[in-house]
Order: C-alpha cells, then structure tokens, then sequence
C-alpha cells in the first residue's frame, strides 16, 4: 500500500515526464535530476545533507529561500542523473521520500531540464 503523499510524487513522476516527452524532450539521453528538500531549521537540513551525502548521494550546497509569505527556509538538492524512465525515477524518488521522512525535512519533489 502506497500512502497518499507519495501517490501524489507518483502522479507527479507521470505527469513530469509526460510532459517533457509531449514537448519532444530527448528521451535517449540521461536527464539531470534535482530532488528538492526544505527546512526551516537550519540545523536539521544539514545533518539531512551529510546523511544524503555518507549514503553516497551528490548533494548541492544548502541554501537559504524566502517564501512568498515572507517566511525563511533551508534548502539543498540531490542530484542524479537517469534515463527518463518512471520505474527509475519514482524508485529514486521513493528513496528521497523516505529519507526525509527519516530526516525530518520535507521532500519537496524533483525537476530537470530539456534535453536537446
């Protein structure tokens, strides 16, 4: 059983790469992808990086955001590179999931780019 929140990076998954298929993106090619985590506590984001980072993960240096509400937050990414496939991906994604939920940070889902 699936629960609810990550049913909805799963629909996320579906729809990011259909998208980027429908808009002719280079489906032969390995895509960088970024996953996203966000804290308020500085503290707790970074020992969420070194975790990423001792299970052998490529982090981005965390940075500080404002929220449209005017609200600071922490930030890093974990990046990847992978073909645009779902089973792949959404494994990926499953394991980012869990290891915010282990971290106590949330998982704010991921992204990449077009690729010629």
């Amino acid at each position: 059983m699936i629960d609810e929140e990550l049913q909805q990076w799963q629909e996320h998954t579906e729809d990011l790469i259909a998208a980027l298929v429908e808009d002719g993106t280079n489906e032969e090619v390995h895509h960088t992808i970024e996953h996203h985590f966000s804290s308020v506590d500085f503290d707790v984001l970074e020992k969420a990086a070194i975790t990423a980072f001792k299970n052998g993960f490529e982090i981005e240096e965390p940075e500080e955001a404002e929220l449209e509400n005017g609200d600071k937050v922490f930030a890093f990414d974990i990046v990847t590179e992978q073909a645009l496939d779902f089973d792949i991906i959404f494994d990926e994604t499953k394991k980012m999931f869990e290891l915010a939920k282990q971290c106590k940070v949330d998982y704010d889902g991921w992204g990449t780019y077009f690729e010629e």
